[in-house]
């Protein structure tokens, strides 16, 4: 009994003894944190700089353009930043004299960064979770471009004195050839890049590149609103209450109910009418505009690409408006003066309409259009027989049209 008690008592002095180191371990933890609830704390080396300034910038709110956040100065190769951060978000760091910029993930907790001045690419980023798998993301990009960048220098070493020689002959189809094959190989290494980019958030459910990632998807004119939906409700709650994620959430809900009114205004189906003011004022309709041949024409004066495309279409008028094709150009303006500047530059004497709110036209809601320019051509019934057509195709769709019995 008494060699029980004994060993009762040791182990119950063992287990206290956890429990007190538990607790010292705990307390010197909480005493070494550098940084309270919503802070964050960086550090950073920059080997070879021993004085200098640093800048902490970020996005603009507009989108336009980096601001300063905070400024401070290397001192022995060394700086530091702190202060708030609300939600993580992708903010640089530029040095004074360096050319270029350190992205990183600006969160709270202490960041670590250290600074290769010399390539500031191969800065490491760490001390977070999101800054450390943001290193980690960069690394294996660089590996993939160096991997299959090879193949490309290889074929442009070899075939180097070919391209100098045909310059010089202006052998213009060995010149085409052979940048034919260089772009096929350069496409190679983006592909093999973007295969893994778009396939990072299915394994990184909780990394903060993984929700800048599915944002950036909705770049591609192509993109698959469900594949875009089925990734993002993948990610953790957290990702989708930031900024990104909220952004993404009205993307993928604008863009499905585009989907929506696009099957009401597909190939084959009848044009819904609309109607809107003319640049003098007065209200005119799709069904008064009609002609044997019509074409819905989505512009505005601020498009680069849509300007471009302008001298095509008046060419294209003035070849077949005396043979039954009439023109309705809905500009996504907000500015009246420059809408109508635009118009008398270019030179678009048909029926020119707007309703002067951009991207959120009545009209351009009512025909799924998200990108300009945006064309609809129409058969003498109203009904849509092509969408988007340009140059020689758009040209011999109208011919055919109007030659038809």
């Amino acid at each position: 009994m008494q060699i029980r008690y004994i060993c009762t008592k040791i182990c119950n002095i063992q287990n206290m003894k956890k429990i007190l180191l538990i607790a010292t371990v705990s307390i010197l933890l909480f005493s070494c944190k550098k940084v309270g609830d919503g802070e964050f704390l960086i550090t950073g080396t920059i080997k070879g700089m021993k004085t200098g300034l640093i800048f902490l910038q970020k996005e603009a709110p507009n989108g336009m353009g980096i601001v300063n956040i905070d400024t401070v100065k290397i001192v022995d190769d060394k700086f530091e930043f702190k202060g708030k951060a609300d939600e993580p978000a992708i903010t640089v760091l530029e040095i004074q004299n360096v050319h270029g910029k350190i992205p990183f993930i600006l969160e709270q907790g202490e960041i670590t960064i250290e600074v290769n001045k010399d390539s500031l690419y191969a800065s490491k980023t760490s001390g977070t979770y999101d800054n450390e798998e943001l290193y980690k993301f960069n690394k294996e990009t660089l590996k993939l471009r160096t991997k299959y960048n090879k193949s490309v220098i290889d074929f442009q070493n070899k075939n180097m004195a070919k391209m100098k020689e045909a310059q010089t002959n202006k052998d213009t189809a060995t010149i085409s050839a052979l940048a034919r094959q260089n772009n096929e190989l350069q496409k190679v290494v983006s592909d093999r890049v973007k295969e893994y980019t778009f396939a990072y958030p299915k394994s990184h459910p909780k990394s903060f590149i993984s929700v800048l990632i599915v944002q950036a998807m909705f770049a591609n004119p192509t993109a698959d609103v469900k594949e875009i939906e089925t990734i993002f409700n993948s990610l953790d709650a957290s990702l989708k209450k930031t900024k990104p994620g909220k952004i993404i959430k009205e993307n993928i809900d604008k863009l499905k109910k585009q989907n929506n009114v696009k099957s009401t205004v597909g190939i084959g189906l009848i044009a819904p009418d609309f109607k809107a003011p003319t640049p003098d004022g007065k209200m005119v309709s799709l069904k008064e505009s009609l002609g044997k041949v019509t074409l819905v024409d989505f512009w505005a004066s601020w498009c680069n690409p849509c300007r471009q495309e302008n001298p095509n279409v008046v060419a294209l008028y003035k070849e077949f408006h005396a043979k039954g094709l009439n023109i309705i150009s809905v500009s996504l303006d907000s500015d009246a003066a420059k809408w109508k500047e635009a118009i008398a530059k270019d030179q678009l004497t048909w029926t020119q309409i707007s309703n002067l709110k951009e991207m959120k036209d009545p009209i351009a809601l009512q025909y799924g259009v998200n990108q300009i320019p945006t064309t609809f051509l129409l058969d003498s019934s109203g009904k849509i027989v092509a969408v988007d057509l340009r140059g020689d195709a758009l040209k011999a769709k109208v011919n055919e049209l109007l030659n038809a019995k």
